[in-house]
């Protein structure tokens, strides 16, 4: 037996298990299983896009069971400000009704429902399905004592500036907006900063750089430094108005000013009592929601995504380019987890044991490819919605758009709906992740599928 990450990815999924809705009585239990499958790392998401999945799997049989619109049935239901979750953390600055209605508007829902129905009417064998999902993702590591960073800064005699932090750059643009922040904070040109590599020998006692709390953390501990640097050059500037950066830098030096300074960051308020099971475990929720248009082919369950809008609440962004970056990374990757990444293991036999993994390579295993990203990508950031709990009213973005690829699926659904009433079977059904092609070739219910299912049975 190996050790896994189940119990933390446990514990957001039940964080996360109401998503945005409003549940006055909710009681969810979590219980982990030991099973003869090899242990697995956490995923981008740590277990909240699964918590969620389940209430917008409910959210939709709803709908269907009493034939409404499915963005009514979610709208009606949402998160108000001053509303509690079900551990009684408050929502604050609540941006979800409004991600939701620049959504309706930019994608041009009414229409593309009116659309997709008469492209339905009049085809027998390819039809389309709208998925519309919001997201609610809380902002911090589950344990109280990671949320914590520390960073180094250093000015140079020449004026230029040396950047040390505890994160990671994998890509995410980390370091760009570490750069940003040490900019603004000290008022000079990016041009004159560099970051130096993430060492235990400058900045010790990291944190990983997961969570989507790195932006957070580090940049709040640069913010921190720059603002003890600012404060010892503050005499110089207030004495010599004119002068330029290099000549206030020159002039500290020469009076023996330290200009190196270390910053921290701790976040604050974080708390949960499991046997009360109440606190606030997050600093604060990151919203969204995404639209999705597919199209199916009902005869071997191939589908594609015609177009996708997404608007997310990203505080003030930073970078505005990282963050959109972001989200459409996000968004693909959920949509892989949702519809293709399925893992499949063999039964025992002559030349297998039982439980080896069958989809064990990319002839197997399949992830999105370019022709799989929508034909139409559409991100929208909120404006106006500040954040006072991150740095410059910033928001965590990671791992937040994920779950919208979900979006995907349930649009995979509703296209599947309409065969299924087309030939006259159940529109309420059980659609399992990932939604595979085998999968939605054998939900619609035509006559092939069915002889299929009976001589399966015989």
């Amino acid at each position: 037996m190996s050790l896994d990450l189940s119990a933390g990815v446990l514990d957001r999924a039940l964080f996360h298990i109401e998503n945005t809705y409003h549940i006055p009585n909710l009681r969810v239990s979590g219980h982990l299983c030991r099973t003869n499958l090899p242990s697995n790392t956490a995923f981008r998401g740590f277990g909240g896009p699964q918590g969620m999945f389940v209430v917008e799997s409910i959210i939709s049989d709803i709908a269907q069971t009493l034939n409404k619109p499915h963005n009514e049935v979610r709208c009606t239901n949402f998160y108000v400000e001053g509303n509690n979750t079900p551990y009684g953390m408050p929502i604050i600055s609540c941006q979800l009704q409004r991600c939701w209605e620049m959504l309706l508007e930019k994608s041009d829902y009414a229409r593309m429902v009116e659309e997709t129905a008469n492209f339905n009417k009049q085809n027998n064998y390819i039809k389309r399905g709208i998925g519309v999902i919001p997201t609610k993702f809380g902002a911090s590591f589950g344990i109280p004592f990671l949320n914590q960073g520390g960073a180094l800064v250093h000015i140079i005699k020449d004026g230029s500036v040396l950047v040390a932090h505890g994160g990671i750059e994998m890509g995410q643009g980390l370091h760009t907006k570490m750069l940003q922040v040490c900019s603004k904070s000290l008022g000079i040109p990016i041009s004159k900063i560099y970051i130096n590599d993430t060492s235990t020998a400058t900045v010790s006692n990291m944190t990983a750089s997961a969570a989507s709390m790195s932006s957070d953390i580090y940049g709040t501990a640069i913010l921190n430094a720059c603002s003890t640097l600012n404060g010892r050059l503050a005499p110089v500037r207030k004495n010599n108005p004119d002068k330029s950066w290099e000549e206030w830098i020159n002039i500290a030096y020469l009076d023996r000013i330290n200009l190196s300074a270390q910053g921290f960051c701790k976040i604050e308020n974080l708390h949960f009592d499991w046997e009360t099971s109440k606190g606030s475990p997050f600093s604060y929720f990151t919203f969204g929601a995404g639209c999705s248009l597919v199209e199916i082919d009902v005869l071997t369950g191939d589908f594609k995504v015609l177009k996708t809008d997404i608007v997310m609440d990203v505080g003030k962004s930073i970078n505005p380019a990282v963050d959109v970056g972001q989200i459409e990374g996000a968004f693909v990757q959920g949509m892989g987890l949702f519809t293709m990444e399925e893992m499949v293991y063999l039964n025992e036999s002559r030349n297998t044991q039982k439980g080896t993994v069958f989809t064990c390579g990319p002839g197997t295993y399949k992830i999105p490819c370019f022709g799989d990203i929508p034909a139409s990508l559409n991100v929208y950031l909120l404006h106006n919605a500040p954040n006072n709990r991150a740095v410059y009213s910033s928001k965590a973005i990671g791992e937040p758009p994920l779950f919208l690829g979900v979006s995907v699926l349930f649009a995979i659904k509703d296209a599947i709906s309409n065969m299924r009433r087309d030939n006259g079977a159940p529109v309420v059904f059980r659609l399992n992740s990932p939604a595979t092609s085998e999968h939605i070739r054998m939900l619609c219910c035509d006559s092939i599928a069915s002889k299929v299912m009976k001589d399966k049975k015989d």
